[in-house]
This record gives structure tokens, sequence and C-alpha cells, in this order.
């Protein structure tokens, strides 16, 4: 799947996607990647192709925009947004805090409503269990630690059951449907 990365959509999503995260105990830095990643891909399923064309590479903690850090510290650098330390639960997270609004004239109809249906699905949830849930996404399971997430990976199926074998095996039929390289 061909796509071209577009950085100001990428901002717009990072901004919008920032500002529904403020009135969220958990919505650090960590939950913020998530949804990024969760909305791009649920695009992909929905429409076959992704929103902004950024790519993710896959970390400990689930799947993480590449160009996410310099958008953010551009975005901070402009006066367009902060980096506030919090504390949540014990833990510290750092909040990503919109000092503009997003212009959301660069998404389609389609393309805002998976983005608002990814926020309702993920509100609620920590950034533990939005991190454990994109651990079971296929792009996660198939590659390894700092390899990019190909957005293909969106279209592999749910995980049932997980074995040595079984994932042996996705990762073969997958290799085999030009979804990874050999």
């Amino acid at each position: 799947m061909k796509t071209t990365y577009d950085e100001r959509k990428f901002t717009e999503l990072v901004l919008h996607v920032a500002c529904h995260l403020q009135g969220d105990g958990a919505g650090g830095a960590t939950k913020l990647n998530k949804i990024l990643y969760f909305a791009e891909f649920a695009h992909v399923r929905r429409t076959g192709r992704p929103i902004t064309g950024a790519t993710y590479q896959k970390l400990e903690h689930g799947p993480a925009a590449r160009c996410l850090r310099p958008v953010r510290d551009k975005l901070i650098a402009n006066g367009e947004a902060s980096l506030v330390t919090e504390e949540f639960l014990g833990y510290q997270q750092h909040r990503l805090v919109p000092l503009r609004e997003a212009d959301l004239c660069v998404f389609s109809a389609d393309e805002l409503a998976t983005i608002d249906k990814v926020l309702d699905d993920l509100s609620g949830l920590n950034a533990r269990q939005v991190s454990d849930l994109s651990h079971d996404e296929a792009g996660w399971r198939l590659v390894d630690f700092g390899d990019d997430i190909p957005n293909e990976a969106a279209l592999v199926g749910a995980r049932q059951v997980s074995t040595p074998t079984s994932r042996r095996l996705e990762k073969e039929a997958a290799e085999r449907l030009g979804l990874l390289s050999a």
C-alpha cells in the first residue's frame, strides 16, 4: 500500500486528539500515541487507506508514530502547544496541551468519523489498557522491535489463540501475501 505522509494532517490530528484528552486523567503521551495509531489503522480497515500516511514503529509499549516527537517539538517551539508533566496514579505522564484548536478542514467527513469513533471507543481506558490493546494488533505482533508496521497489517484478522506455531504460520502467511518482507 503506497501512501504519502501529510505532515499538516498529522499535526492537526495530534492537536485534535490532544484536545480531546485534556479531560482524561490518563491522557498522556502513551494514550495519545495509541489513539493516533488506532485512528490510522482503523481507517485503513474501513477505507483501505490511512488518514495521514504517518509511519508507525513497534516499540516496547506498543506502536508509535515515527514523526510524533518532531511534530510535537515543532508545535511547542511555535507556541501552538506545551508539554506538561503530571502525576497519574503515582506514575509520571507527559501531556501535550494544545494552545490552539486543530484545523479540522484538512480531514474528510469519513476521516473525522473514524477519529471520533476511536476516541469514543478508547475513552475511559488508561494508558496501560490502551497499550495492551495495541499489542493484540497483528501489525505489532508481526514485526520486530524498532521495525515499521505496514499499513496492510491492519487488514490481518484479530488474534484468536496464540501459540508459537500459530505465530509462525501467521507471519509466514503475511510474508507470502506481501504484507511483510521475507
